[in-house]
Parts: structure tokens; sequence; C-alpha cells
């Protein structure tokens, strides 16, 4: 990939971090805040979104787009996971003070001001992911910041908002969602687009993110947290990628959408180098049905027996164009095909530059060119395999997008893809979006309510490092690790409930490396819950287990054995029994043992001991004996 100078390039990037609270209830009624089992019983209500104008008369483009896409909404409602509050049969209660009391003391370790008064706002969503067509926010604080070693990052707001709908099944003309995570207390942080690189990006994230974990406040897991990235270049324009998840990936991102804006600035120089017009881009496209009934594709054919239609968008002049790369893995056929898919409905298209592929041969190529009458060495083509309705509309959304490529980068709202790179999701929504919720009283942020948010004390990172380190003994690496952690609350509340009975050395140990290691092995550590992990870290610290048992303690327990019995049938090793698996481990080595020499021979043989003994005896007692019987051995010798 090409290196990238960014700050060359004007490079600025915004983040918006949205974070489910932990909270009893949701934000605006009594339904627990919490998704509901996968067998749980529920009511199905079906829905579709009308278009309506705005006061001023005006359409908002995403609302255009759902429309357009004309799909049904079946929402699922989960039996005591929600109320007619998330059918939007009934006003919103009260706003939930515990969420806004969470929210305000994240505010104010960003250094950000609490607002005088908090109006809920509605803030349009035209996808179906909120029944009412809007989201309720509120914008609880500005001003903040974030220091940072490339400069401080502001923020501009942070809100107090409701998580949407859950979606759980999607179609080209249908989408299901589950109500069970539709009003969770959900705090959106907004950056200034104050970053000038992705490393800077990720370490900004990464460190609301640990306020956030601090808090002690927040809800853990995959879906609880998601960054979306506004993203824009200089000669480019602001893109806004949603839904990344994985922190990690923020700079592959961000690195992926500078390469793509400058691959279609590219594409831009070389049409309008080859003399190319919007207007040679036609609107009118063919049906090619009857060329394509006897092509050596399969899928094509099987696609016409069905009774489709293949139908053909002469590009004069475009050879070459619609297979350039525009990030890794991505062609400018790829960003056609999603707009055909977002907007048509179909299953995507196929493009000349792709071809020789799917089945279609050289002679089946040449028999397309020839009914258009295009030249192979200087035009292109797409095909879309459909029925006539959503042909007409993927090829309307393509032409569009065609003529937009004289102009460079278009604005749109883009989905984060595992990989990195992004998609089309749909046009970027208007700017005003947001009008005042009519069924919810102002609050006022008054002293009262300030005093109980001074109760709700977040650590600053740098200190609970420093603590870690000095006061509980961890090592650098340690500390760092467990701080990096959501579980970074569980090791503080262990530490305090076993203060004189177990070292943290040992919490910390458990939690960041036995408990991963078994997760990783397919253990089901989650079924380990606190008490048990405390019960099991008493134990070692009372003597009654040896800390290299843990692993199997820890095993047992998530296999639904009592502690007590793990402790019964778990008995520690004599001094006898354990010198009798030295000394037949040390026979089964002995030839390496004496090539290698006493030094080197320490590691394997307590290694292979403690792989036997497998938590039974103390580590420190296992490498005595170990390192004792060498130094018999090799005596002998001398």
């Amino acid at each position: 990939m090409m290196e990238i100078n960014y700050r060359s390039l004007g490079l600025r990037v915004g983040l918006e971090i949205h974070q489910q609270l932990d909270t009893k209830s949701k934000l605006f009624c009594s339904c627990p805040a919490k998704l509901a089992p996968e067998d749980s019983r529920y009511h199905e209500v079906v829905r579709s979104l009308w278009l309506s104008k705005s006061e001023l008369g005006e359409l908002d483009p995403a609302a255009v787009y759902e429309i357009a896409r004309g799909r049904k909404i079946v929402y699922r409602v989960p039996e005591g996971h929600a109320c007619l509050v998330e059918l939007d049969e009934e006003p919103p209660h009260d706003i939930n003070r515990e969420a806004l009391l969470i929210s305000l003391s994240i505010a104010k370790a960003l250094n950000a001001k609490p607002v005088d008064e908090i109006y809920v706002m509605r803030k349009i969503v035209v996808d179906g992911s909120n029944t009412a067509g809007f989201q309720r926010t509120a914008i609880i604080a500005l001003g903040g910041y974030v220091e940072d070693e490339e400069g401080v990052v502001g923020i501009q707001t942070i809100a107090l908002e409701e998580d949407a709908a859950r979606k759980v099944a999607e179609g080209l003309d249908y989408v299901v969602y589950n109500l069970d995570r539709l009003g969770i207390p959900l705090i959106e942080i907004s950056t200034a687009p104050d970053i000038r690189t992705p490393e800077q990006a990720l370490r900004v994230a990464y460190k609301i993110g640990l306020i956030m974990r601090l808090s002690g406040r927040v809800k853990r897991g995959i879906g609880t947290i998601r960054q979306d990235l506004n993203i824009s270049i200089e000669k480019g324009e602001r893109i806004e990628v949603k839904g990344v998840e994985k922190l990690e990936l923020i700079p592959k991102v961000i690195t992926y959408e500078v390469v793509r804006q400058l691959s279609l600035l590219s594409i831009r120089d070389e049409l309008l180098k080859r003399g190319l017009k919007p207007s040679d881009v036609p609107e009118s496209f063919v049906d090619v049905t009857e060329v394509m009934k006897s092509c050596g594709s399969k899928m094509v054919r099987t696609n016409i027996e069905k009774g489709l239609r293949v139908y053909a968008l002469s590009l004069p002049g475009f050879k070459g164009i619609l297979g350039k790369e525009v990030c890794p893995g991505r062609r400018f056929g790829t960003e056609l095909s999603d707009y055909a898919k977002a907007w048509g409905g179909v299953g995507g298209i196929i493009h000349s530059d792709e071809l020789p592929a799917y089945g279609i041969s050289e002679q089946d190529l040449d028999a397309i060119y020839r009914h258009l009458s295009l030249s192979r060495d200087k035009d292109a083509f797409i095909l879309v395999i459909s029925d006539y309705e959503k042909a007409e509309r993927a090829f309307k959304a393509i032409v569009e997008r065609l003529r937009y490529a004289f102009v460079g980068v278009p604005r749109e709202t883009r989905g984060a893809n595992p990989d990195g790179t992004t998609r089309y999701l749909r046009p970027q929504p208007g700017a005003a979006r947001m009008y005042p919720e009519t069924d919810i009283r102002p609050i006022r942020v008054d002293s009262m309510l300030l005093k109980e948010v001074e109760g709700l004390v977040i650590p600053k990172p740098e200190d609970v490092y420093r603590t870690l380190i000095e006061e509980h003994g961890l090592s650098r690496d340690l500390a760092s690790q467990l701080i990096r952690d959501p579980i970074l609350h569980l090791y503080l509340d262990l530490v305090e409930e076993l203060r004189g009975v177990t070292s943290p050395q040992i919490i910390a140990t458990t939690i960041v490396v036995h408990m991963k290691s078994l997760k990783r092995e397919g253990v089901d550590v989650d079924k380990v819950g606190y008490s048990e992990l405390a019960k099991i870290l008493s134990a070692v610290g009372r003597g009654e287990l040896a800390k290299e048992a843990i692993p199997e303690a820890i095993r047992a327990v998530a296999s639904g054995t009592s502690l007590e019995d793990f402790l019964k049938s778990f008995k520690a090793m004599s001094m006898e029994e354990i010198e009798k698996v030295v000394e037949d481990v040390i026979t089964s080595n002995i030839e390496y043992i004496r090539a290698k020499g006493l030094d080197k021979s320490v590691s394997l043989v307590m290694g292979k001991v403690m792989s036997i003994v497998r938590g039974r005896a103390d580590g420190a007692l296992v490498s005595t004996i170990v390192k004792k019987k060498l130094q018999s051995l090799f005596a002998e010798r001398e």
C-alpha cells in the first residue's frame, strides 16, 4: 500500500463513541436494561415507513432513501423486556436518574461543563431501528477535552440517549428488529475533528473508553460499545463510518478510507483526462436476456430460467475504470454494486472489467459487446440480473453515482467491514434532523444534582496505573494489561474483599492470564461468577489450594463442580509423591539432561513435572526439589 503523509493531505478525524450504561432499567421506562434470552417468548408487530416533509417543506435525504427501499419492518416484542413505550404506543416516562448521574460523572472526568438545563430532543432515525422514527437524545455537557501526545483533542458534545432496537434478520424487502435493546441508556461522546493521524485516533478512543470503564458503570461485551468515525481529507469529503466495534480496527478503517478517497480522486482525474463528461453516462439500459440465454454461466442461465431478465448499461470510454482498486479488496465496481444493492434491492452487478468470470466466456463477452455496439478496447458495460422494477432502481442509482465520479468523493454514510474496509449504507442525513421532545419536561442541572454527581468519582487512568504498580506490586506489563481490560473493576473488588488474604499479584494473574487462557481453550469461564472466583482465590490465600491449581479449580467450577467437592478430590501431593514424579522425569530425560548440563535442565524438568502434578503441588516447593535432585545427579558425576 502507498505511504501516506496524513498531515499533508489535511486528514481530519472526529470520533463518536457510543457506550451502553450499566443501569437497572431503560432510559424512559422501567423495563430491564438487558437483552432478553434467545428462547424468550415474543410478539410480533409489522410496520412500514411513511415519508413526510419538514415544516419548511423539505425532505431528508436519508428518509427518501429508506422509503425508496420499500421494506417491511418486523418488530419482536420480548415478554418482560419491552413495553408500550418501546412500541411508541405510550409516552416516555421521566428520564432515568441513575443514567443521568453516570453520564454526568463521565462528562466531568472528560473535563466537560454540564449544561444548565437538559432538553430531550428527537433525532430523526429512518432505518426502522426506532419505532417512533426518531431517537430520544439529550445533550448533557459541552466543551471537554482529552490530552494526547500529538495535541489536545476537544470534546464537542456529550449526550445521553436511548439505544436502538437490535437487528436480528434482514432480507431485500424486510428487516426484523428485537425491541429488547431499544431504550437501553447510552452515552454518546463526540470529539472535535482535531485528530490528525490514525494512531492518534486509536489512542484517543482508547483513553475515552478507559475513562468510561473506570467509572465501573458501563456494560461490557460485544455490542455494548461502538465507534463511529467522521473522516475527511482536504480535497475529498467528510465520510461518516458507522459501527466500528473493535478498537484496534480504527487505524485501519481511517487508512483505508483515505486510500479510497485518493483513489476516487484519481478516477475523477482519469475520466477528465479521457475527455469524458457526466452526460456521457447514459440513463437508459437495455434487455440482453436473449444474448445471455446461451452463455456458459450456470448462474446466469439459472436466473433466466427463474424468470429474471438480464439488463445492460453501456459505458462508452469507461474501459478499465470499473476495475480500478479503490482500497484493498475493493474496486470501483464494488462501490457501484453497493449502490445497486442498497437502492435497487438487487444481488449485485457484473461489469466488463471483471470478465471473463462467473462462467461468462470470451465468446459471451464478445457477443455482449457486439449487441451493445461497444468497443472492447475503449468501452465498458454493467449487467444487472433481476426484474425490471429493481433493475430500474438499481441503474438509476448507478448512473447518479457514475456521474458524481466526475466530481470526486460523494458525501455518504458508510458501514465498517470486519477487514477495515467500508461499504455504502445511505446518504448522510440533512442538518435539520432534531426537534424538541414534547412529552418530557426539561431537567434543571441544579446544585443538588451536581452534589450527587460529586459522589461518583472516576479516578484518572494514570493514578490507577500508578496504584497497581506501587501499592499492589504488579509488574508494568500486568498493570498495562489490566488497566486496558473492562474487568479492571472485578480485580479491584476482589483485591478489596481479599485484602490480607490473597495477594493482588495472584488475583491479577488469575483474571488476566488464567481466565483468558481457559476461555481460549473453550472453557465457559462466564459460569464462574464473582463469588465462586472469590472463594477460589480465598482458598489459595488460606493455603487450602496451591496457586498453580487455580486453572484446574476454575475449569472444575465452570463444568458444574462445587469448589468444596473439587478441594476434596484435588488433594495436595505429599513430599514423597512429588519427589517420585521428579525422579521419574529425570530418569526419562537423562540423556538430554547430561548433554545440556545443570542450568539448562532445570526449566525442562520443572515444566514436565508441573504438567504432571497439575496444581497439586506448590511451584516453589517443586522448584526446590528439582534443583536439589539435579544438583545431586551432577555431583555424583564429578
